[in-house]
């Protein structure tokens, strides 16, 4: 069994329901990210993507120098833990459609999965993996 702490992240960038859009774009442009995780302390409250910021937030004439990440977060955020099994992490992600699972393990965010990530773990030679797999070109 491949456990998801095997192949998860463990550089996240996390920040708070507070920050503003712009923060979190220029965050996610410096760290060469897609999403940043919102916290609230130590818990978990959503996902933002890039993909959020723009359809979410721009598309619906937020100002982004203005708008805080709490009015646009995906909150029904699904977690998992390092010792899960990755098929297991993979059927969540197709139950809950989404492509991302905060790992959580003793109430602590420790990590993030991805689709990409399964796809490099569990057939890497799809072309999602292969694109996951690459370094970004911003």
């Amino acid at each position: 069994m491949t456990t998801v702490g095997e192949f998860m992240t463990t550089r996240l960038v996390t920040m708070d329901g507070n920050d503003t859009l712009a923060a979190a774009a220029q965050e996610m442009r410096d760290s060469a990210i897609g999403d940043v995780v919102v916290t609230n302390g130590d818990d978990v409250v959503g996902i933002v993507t890039d993909r959020d910021i723009t359809v979410r937030g721009v598309a619906a004439d937020l100002d982004p120098n203005r708008a805080r990440l709490h009015e646009i977060t995906s909150r029904d955020v699904i977690t998992v833990s390092q010792h899960d099994d990755a098929v297991a992490a993979a059927d969540l992600m197709r139950t809950y459609a989404v492509r991302r699972l905060p790992v959580i393990d003793d109430g602590r965010l420790v990590g993030l999965v991805s689709m990409g990530d399964l796809a490099v773990e569990r057939e890497p030679q799809s072309v999602l993996a292969d694109i996951s797999a690459d370094d970004p070109n911003n």
